[in-house]
């Protein structure tokens, strides 16, 4: 039988179109062309002259032959320079790929050669490191453009020219295309491994867009924003929010490095109303000397993410004006997408129950099709009985085209139809999701199986606690036990002994850490705590990741 809908009714230029956030920036520059853009310093744009600067940057690429299917580096900071490549990269039709400032030059050398980077825009910060890693490429070298910051003075100069010079190169009526097709590559952005090669995750147009929205619409933004960059915007394309800030017509007030006293400063100067960031940047907040804080009248809305966040954090940061939403997404979902979308009945509970409900991981992102847990053996869900533990899954158009050159890769990550994310996690009555562990991070104890994310919870409640990890230590009788690192708040001294018995207290028996060091914990720039590097220590021989 005929379906009566499809005749004469094809899709055309007039129905369709292919979805890309690069529209997002073009609509701002013409609604609101004199509205703030970007504040950086002693700098400031309007998203006329932020529109106009993208064009140029992209026609400068494409004078220099750059375009569909070649990548363009950047190592930068949260600046004006690393917003505009945003947009301007992909207009030229080529592939952004941010690299992460706090890798060592063979990382990055990888990275370059495996994404046969054809261009990189690098920032004076990281002159020492960048040139480093251009003596480690064998192959043919990218051509390098150096950004130039007044705040800024050290560093030194590794371009053939500054990025002020090279856009002059190009014409602000540049006439860009929206992709041919939307799955078309818009990012590339390399996952942090912990051992052998990272692998390329690949964002396409369509992602970007849906996800850039799914900001707005699952974190109710109001129109006009002003967001602070404390999440580097190298992460995940920052988690999106450069594009989601054009969609939104806000403001971004940049920001090289968390520091809680600028970050205070900075709430209160421009009335901030938006800012994302790992667990510790706001345990870095919560702990800040008084002398760095400054009290604020009005409510910052907060996206918190990375490692699950224990309940303190989201109680602490609460009592000082920040108002916490926690998402929950990997590099290959490009940042969050899923939501603890809060029910109006948590604002009566007390305020230690609601940052308890708040923690979890929660439900689907608005674009997103899909969050689930399942058996990765039978591939079948498990009960929502908030004890049965599964993998979870994602399933939608907000998830990554797949790895740059590693189809095993992506075939494992796909398989049976889902994308596998390694973390273990719980559904509760209510359907939402709260992560346990990731499947490498769990201790199996004498045959019982400790959640390291449980005993960390536990950890971050005492008083001297700054923050906390937990990872397995083999033991001839038990297998395995926990072995918890700890980094102590500024000038408190705490004993072994009182930290064990304070997790007797709170914890059954063989959930207490049988071995506890204090010092500075190994993080990534965007503050997850590396623990393989931790298992390194009590474990040395074996390495399994």
């Amino acid at each position: 039988m005929v379906n009566q809908y499809s005749i004469g009714l094809e899709q055309n230029s007039a129905n369709y179109v292919q979805l890309s956030p690069l529209s997002f920036i073009e609509r701002a520059a013409f609604i609101y062309p004199k509205r703030i853009s970007v504040i950086q310093g002693s700098r400031q744009y309007t998203w006329q002259e932020s529109y106009q600067r993208s064009c140029q940057l992209a026609a400068a690429l494409a004078g220099r032959g750059i375009g569909k299917g070649d990548t363009v580096a950047v190592m930068l900071p949260n600046t004006a320079p690393m917003f505009e490549c945003h947009f301007g990269i992909p207009m030229s039709g080529a592939v952004l790929n941010t690299l992460n400032t706090r890798l060592d030059a063979e990382g990055l050398a990888f990275m370059l050669s495996h994404s046969e980077a054809k261009a990189l825009i690098t920032d004076p910060e990281f002159s020492t490191i960048i040139k480093a890693a251009l003596e480690l490429l064998e192959g043919p070298k990218p051509l390098v453009i150096d950004t130039q910051d007044p705040d800024y003075t050290l560093g030194f100069a590794l371009g053939e020219t500054d990025y002020e010079t090279f856009l002059g190169e190009g014409s602000a009526d540049f006439q860009w295309q929206l992709p041919e097709n939307e799955w078309d590559a818009i990012s590339l952005n390399y996952t942090s491994g912990t051992t052998g090669n990272p692998k390329g995750v690949v964002y396409h147009h369509r992602g970007a867009y849906l996800n850039a929205a799914s900001n707005i619409i699952s974190w109710g933004m109001q129109p006009h924003a002003v967001y602070l960059w404390t999440l580097p915007m190298f992460h995940c394309n920052g988690w999106c929010f450069p594009w989601t800030l054009a969609a939104n017509v806000g403001t971004s007030i940049c920001l090289r490095k968390v520091d809680p006293a600028l970050i205070y400063s900075l709430i209160e100067q421009h009335r901030v109303t938006h800012m994302c960031g790992a667990p510790i940047v706001y345990a870095m907040l919560i702990n800040a000397p008084a002398s760095a804080r400054k009290s604020f009248q009005h409510q910052v809305n907060s996206l918190i993410a990375g490692a699950a966040p224990p309940a303190v954090i989201i109680e602490g940061a609460e009592k000082l004006g920040f108002s916490i939403t926690h998402v929950y997404g990997l590099t290959e979902t490009y940042g969050p997408a899923a939501v603890c979308a809060k029910q109006p009945e948590w604002e009566a509970m007390p305020i230690e129950k609601r940052a308890e409900r708040n923690s979890r991981q929660g439900v689907t992102y608005h674009m997103q099709e899909q969050i689930i847990v399942l058996d990765p053996d039978t591939m079948k869900p498990v009960p929502w009985d908030g004890e049965t533990m599964g993998e979870i899954m994602f399933r939608g158009n907000v998830v990554m085209k797949g790895y740059l050159k590693n189809p095993k890769a992506t075939e494992e990550a796909f398989a049976g139809g889902y994308f596998h994310t390694g973390d273990l996690a719980v559904v509760h009555s209510d359907g939402y999701v709260k992560i346990k562990d990731r499947s490498k991070d769990i201790i199996i104890s004498g045959g019982e199986n400790i959640s390291s994310l449980e005993v960390e919870e536990v950890l971050c409640r005492h008083p001297a606690v700054f923050a906390a990890a937990v990872v397995a230590m083999p033991d001839d009788k038990w297998g395995e036990v926990p072995a918890a690192f700890l980094e102590l708040k500024a000038d408190i001294e705490v004993a072994e002994v009182d930290i064990i018995e304070y997790c007797r207290a709170h914890l059954a028996r063989f959930k207490v850490p049988k071995h506890i060091v204090f010092g500075d914990l190994p993080k990534t720039a965007t503050g997850k705590i590396q623990k393989f590097v931790l298992r390194k220590l009590v474990h040395p021989p074996v390495d399994s990741e």
